[in-house]
């Protein structure tokens, strides 16, 4: 729906002429219009009128004009007049009064002409509470000089510190909680200032709805005034209109769950699945210690999800459920294998948010990048953790924003994920970039309890700490010193050898330190096969750009699955049409569509796997294949060692 956005002082002075009146009325200028006419525009306002909450009607004390309007665009079907109230296109006219425009499909979001023209009162009767109180003209310097104090006289809504120079009394647009679940969110260090652009473009009922915080509030008030599924679509917003009028209106039941789409790493698996609140527990601020990659040194912000297995009461027993638990975890995801420090720093990676399974995360980070996980309870009422989870889902659906290393990476969405998902007031004034910094300053507020990690063993035990596997791996190499002469002092040292090197010392090994040494040798084919897939990704890239004829089909398949695996981050793209989160009838699509790009994600995973070794350097190759051999020879010394012992043959 075409409407106009930009509004003048005059039109509005002109809506509030009847401003004695105790509520809203709506007049309707029928001097040219005939009988039959006048009865089907009356009974379009009386519909209007009945679909707005009371206390709308009641705060909104004003009589507004409603004509109809010659020479309007076709697209157009209203508008608000320069001195005449509503207009709204008469060439709708005839259809609303023979009772086609009920039957006639328009192919837009209300579906047909009278809906729309319905939409279209009830969009631009908003917009007038919306800005029921003009402000002085001695009001609106103050509020500029403050802008300007602030510093921030080209942002969405107001500072905080301008806040409380304006006492109007109907206006939604720029309220704090609304912009933050419109997808303006605070911007982190700048004293209450918001983002100019809203990032939350997927699954929206009308783009229009983007343009400015004004025009939000409008066609959404139309969608929770007219959609009997816009609770279950948009659940936050709903929850926040409802509590505003103190009032809602008819709804359909909502399935239970929120549909998610699960990216974790096996192909061979539905992604699609459906998370119930109520099944949640607690949540957690899921903190990847640092490591020494420059991009790492300060951590990874992430929530953990404590779900509770099926059947099972909420509890602490839930934290025992590893299997169930879901991780939400903001990432630039990359769409091309040329991944670069200065584009993460200027925002060329889309930001998404990813549901991954907890088990999953504890090995890329403990195995893979050996750096250690602190899980800390975030301390919420029930109600902000459903809320906070329900919020999460919708963000996963709607969000695809702009990563930047400095001013909007996974800690800094964290933080807005955590305002907008609960409304704690404690978080409001918080600011964080750094993920380490974050988890501190939830601790100082007191919203993070971090006695959790005092006991490291209870810690480890409970699962509120999951060790690097650097830690183990260099206990390994203790019992290796302590049975075996090796020179080198260090995990890392003993790592970097060759798989031959290693292999000298395996026949003077006893049981133990056999064990120790097939650990480490787990741990040195994982670092190879990093290393491997680092080499791939350089020479696919100088390959490509040279023309090299022997990288075509690995490189093939792999643009595939990275172009193929955006669906994950962004399920949006599985469905066309509807809006906010899916509902039952979107629900076959979702499990075909999904379903098929798995397999052929799979496909696409098994060519792959089949390509890369002939790819290899001759070296690095040679490396893996040594490295396969040792652990070959491992398992057979330790299967020797154990009959020679006594004990039953290993597996």
């Amino acid at each position: 729906m075409i409407r106009l956005a930009a509004w003048c002082c005059a039109a509005l002075l002109a809506l509030v002429a009847g401003g004695a009146q105790a509520q809203l009325r709506l007049s309707l200028d029928g001097q040219t219009l005939t009988s039959a006419e006048r009865r089907a525009s009356q009974e379009l306002l009386d519909e209007a009128m009945a679909a707005l909450p009371p206390r709308f009607v009641e705060q909104l004390d004003v009589e507004v004009r409603v004509r109809w309007r010659s020479g309007l665009p076709p697209a157009v079907y209203g508008q608000v007049g320069r001195l005449s109230g509503i207009e709204l296109n008469a060439g709708l006219l005839p259809a609303l009064v023979d009772g086609s425009a009920a039957e006639n499909r328009t192919g837009r979001p209300h579906g047909t002409q009278r809906r729309e023209l319905l939409a279209t009162l009830i969009h631009e009767l908003t917009h007038l509470y919306d800005r029921a109180r003009l402000w002085p003209a001695a009001q609106r310097r103050q509020i500029g000089q403050c802008r300007q104090r602030a510093g921030s006289t080209g942002q969405i809504g107001l500072p905080d510190e301008c806040r409380g120079q304006t006492e109007r009394r109907f206006t939604l647009s720029d309220d704090p909680r609304l912009l933050d679940l419109a997808g303006w969110p605070q911007r982190v260090g700048r004293r209450g200032a918001r983002d100019l652009s809203n990032g939350q473009v997927a699954r929206s009922p009308d783009h229009y709805e983007l343009s400015s915080p004004l025009e939000f509030v409008a066609v959404n008030l139309e969608y929770f005034l007219l959609d009997p599924a816009y609770a279950c679509r948009r659940p936050s917003l709903a929850r926040y209109f409802r509590e505003h009028f103190d009032w809602a209106p008819a709804s359909e039941p909502c399935a239970d769950g929120h549909a998610y789409l699960n990216a974790g790493r096996d192909f061979a698996r539905q992604p699609l699945e459906r998370i119930d609140p109520e099944r949640v527990y607690e949540v957690d601020y899921l903190l990847a210690e640092a490591n020494d990659a420059w991009m790492s040194r300060w951590g990874h912000s992430m929530l953990r999800l404590v779900v509770c297995a099926p059947g099972r009461p909420r509890g602490p027993d839930c934290r025992l459920d590893l299997d169930q638990h879901l991780v939400l975890s903001y990432r630039a995801f990359v769409g091309d294998l040329q991944l670069s420090s200065w584009d993460g720093l200027t925002g060329v990676y889309p930001s998404r948010l990813f549901v991954l399974p907890l088990e999953q995360v504890i090995d890329e980070y403990t195995k893979v990048e050996l750096r250690s996980l602190a899980s800390v309870p975030i301390r919420l009422s029930r109600d902000e953790l459903e809320g906070l989870v329900t919020r999460a889902v919708e963000q996963h659906w709607s969000y695809d924003g702009d990563y930047y290393f400095i001013s909007n990476n996974c800690a800094v969405e964290t933080l807005k994920l955590l305002r907008s998902g609960t409304a704690h007031p404690q978080l409001q004034a918080l600011d964080s970039i750094l993920p380490n910094g974050l988890l501190e300053l939830l601790t100082a507020r007191g919203l993070a309890d971090t006695s959790v990690l005092d006991d490291p063993r209870e810690a480890l035990r409970l699962g509120y700490r999951f060790d690097s596997f650097r830690e183990r791996y260099q206990a390994m190499f203790g019992v290796l010193r302590e049975r075996l002469p090796i020179p080198q002092e260090n995990v890392e040292a003993w790592l970097e050898q060759s798989a031959q090197d290693r292999r000298q010392w395996f026949t003077q090994a006893d049981l133990r330190a056999s064990a120790a040494l097939l650990l480490l040798e787990q741990a040195a084919l994982r670092r190879q096969l990093l290393l491997a897939q680092d080499e791939l990704k350089r020479r696919y890239l100088t390959g490509r750009a040279a023309g090299d004829p022997s990288l075509n089909k690995a490189g093939a398949a792999l643009e595939q699955i990275l172009a193929g695996s955006g669906f994950l981050s962004r399920p949006a793209e599985l469905l066309e049409g509807g809006y906010g989160l899916p509902q039952r009838a979107e629900w076959e699509r979702l499990e075909a569509s999904s379903r098929e790009r798995q397999q052929q994600l799979r496909q696409l995973s098994d060519e792959l796997d089949g390509e890369v070794r002939n790819l290899l350097l001759p070296e690095r190759l040679a490396e893996l294949e040594a490295n396969e051999s040792n652990l070959l020879a491992l398992g057979e010394h330790l299967r020797a060692l154990h009959k020679a012992g006594g004990g039953l043959e290993l597996p």
